[in-house]
């Protein structure tokens, strides 16, 4: 398997002086080319981009239009982002499916659109804390898995991230214990290799879900959990620093 790949989400958080302390911190960090990235509000990617150069910590976006341009207020296109020297865009966080009702449709469109301007898609699932009571967690997970992959097709996931964040561990303090990760982790992995073997092994499934420097290690110890994506504790430099140690000492 692949080196773990930690990436953090700074979500709607952070000012001109904020931003320029936390990228500071993270330029004198060092980092693994292609272990790490930070996804920054849009407004603050260009600074990203600038102060992270030659660091090994890659840029991101949180979100990325389904099209290429147009009368489109307020959207983001992947060809600007790439243009930018962005590397990779979230896709399908379960706030943007929530509270924006995008749909597996409309997921897959940026999806296809990310990759097809060189940005690396990191494809979010998860459920809610009634599915997995229910007992329907594993199903739910794969039929979000399945219906974007029913259209973009099984070898664009060779060229993707797959971020596994149940719902009611993201901003919660709560956490999936390591095994229910890792038993979700596995789930993903087999769906995948019923369609490609090649595919199931390359691809990095990440878990998000208040990972911290206290849980870190102990996630990253599963077979099946190949890094994280990183709320929270991404915005402070130490606890980022210490969740990138421990996907190093793994």
């Amino acid at each position: 398997m692949p080196k773990k790949f930690i990436v953090g989400n700074w979500k709607m958080h952070g000012s001109i002086e904020s931003v320029d302390a936390l990228l500071s911190g993270l330029s004198l960090m060092g980092a693994d080319a292609g272990s790490v990235a930070v996804c920054p509000p849009f407004v603050f990617i260009p600074a990203a981009i600038s102060a992270l150069k030659g660091t090994g910590v890659s840029v991101g976006s949180q979100n990325v239009s389904a099209y290429d341009q147009g009368a489109y207020t307020g959207e983001i296109s992947a060809g600007m982002l790439s243009q930018l020297g962005c590397k990779y865009a979230i896709i399908g966080h379960s706030e943007r499916r929530e509270q924006w009702l995008e749909s597996d449709q409309q997921l897959a469109a940026k999806f296809v659109s990310a990759q097809a301007k060189g940005l690396t898609p990191i494809l979010c699932l998860g459920e809610s804390i009634e599915q997995r009571e229910a007992g329907g967690a594993l199903a739910f997970v794969e039929r979000q898995l399945r219906s974007v992959v029913d259209i973009v097709g099984i070898e664009s996931l060779s060229l993707a991230v797959i971020a596994y964040e149940p719902v009611w561990a993201i901003g919660t303090g709560k956490t999936a214990s390591p095994d229910q990760a890792q038993e979700m982790h596995a789930h993903i992995r087999s769906v995948l290799a019923e369609l490609s073997d090649e595919v199931a092994e390359k691809v990095q499934i990440l878990y998000g879900g208040s990972v911290n420097a206290a849980n870190a290690a102990e996630l990253f110890s599963r077979q099946d959990i190949d890094g994280a994506l990183v709320g929270g504790a991404s915005l402070k430099v130490d606890d980022f620093a210490s969740i990138i140690a421990a996907a190093k000492a793994v």
